[in-house]
């Protein structure tokens, strides 16, 4: 009876850590990575940019300006999902300040949001937590 034990008590303690280091992993894990946040970064501007009510925010802007926009944004949600990222961008204040964003505007853009993460399946788990730390910035964009 101890042989057993002994044969395999590795293998639950392996078990073990298995199962504590995956309760453990980051929200960026848990989103897939960079080319998943990148992927649904870019649906979500595409979403943005073609909104009737919020096209204006993109205006005038050159393909370069909405190169790095998209840029930050990746950065951004990497970096505050758990990852190393460095996010060289702007405030969240500075960054919107003066393009009078309103609540209604947040709240399309919100929406515009979880259906994305809805076409990628991203979890509810995962899309809560997300939403709560874009939500945490929401006193930063909305001016009106």
């Amino acid at each position: 009876m101890k042989k057993r034990f002994y044969v395999f008590l590795p293998l639950f303690l392996l078990l073990v850590a298995a199962r504590q280091v995956q309760a453990q992993e980051s929200l960026y894990k848990r989103l897939g990575g960079y080319d998943a946040i990148a992927a649904v970064t870019d649906d979500f501007i595409s979403k943005l940019a073609t909104h009737k009510d919020l096209s204006r925010f993109f205006t005038g802007a050159g393909d370069d300006s909405k190169k790095s926009m998209r840029q930050h944004i990746v950065d951004m949600l990497c970096n505050v999902s758990g990852e190393p990222c460095v996010y060289m961008g702007r405030s969240m204040k500075d960054a919107h300040k003066g393009l009078k964003i309103s609540e209604n505007d947040w709240n399309i853009t919100a929406g515009l949001l979880v259906e994305t993460l809805n076409k990628f399946k991203v979890p509810k788990k995962e899309q809560d937590e997300l939403l709560a730390i874009v939500s945490s910035v929401k006193k930063d964009i909305v001016e009106m």
